[in-house]
């Protein structure tokens, strides 16, 4: 994956300049960056600061780390209808409309 040019902080110095006022033309000129980034980046950290990006960058490794544990081959398709996934059956006589991705061993989802 490509790495970014610039670091969390700077990406929130410059959302806080476009906070203070200055127009996003300008700032996207200045630090030479497209407009879509500066809304992609304003979607992503707008109202954060920098100790929450720390934070959801800790989450987003945990979570990394996670998806590793299970292998592409060991996950199956589950069929998960208004009321949750259906309780033992893991093969359905009709395509579901959504399906969610669980390991093979014994495992009961819950949603709440």
């Amino acid at each position: 994956m490509k790495t970014s040019r610039y670091s969390d902080p700077q990406i929130l110095a410059i959302l806080r300049q476009a906070e203070g006022g200055v127009p996003v033309a300008e700032l996207c000129r200045e630090h030479g960056m497209s407009d879509a980034s500066f809304y992609k980046w304003r979607a992503k950290y707008g109202g954060m600061d920098a100790s929450m990006v720390s934070q959801m960058k800790a989450i987003e490794d945990e979570n990394r780390r996670h998806h590793g544990m299970v292998s592409p081959s060991q996950r199956v398709n589950v069929p998960v209808g208004p009321s949750g996934p259906s309780s033992a059956t893991r093969t359905a006589s009709r395509a579901p409309s959504s399906t969610v991705s669980v390991p093979e061993y014994p495992l009961r989802l819950v949603l709440v």
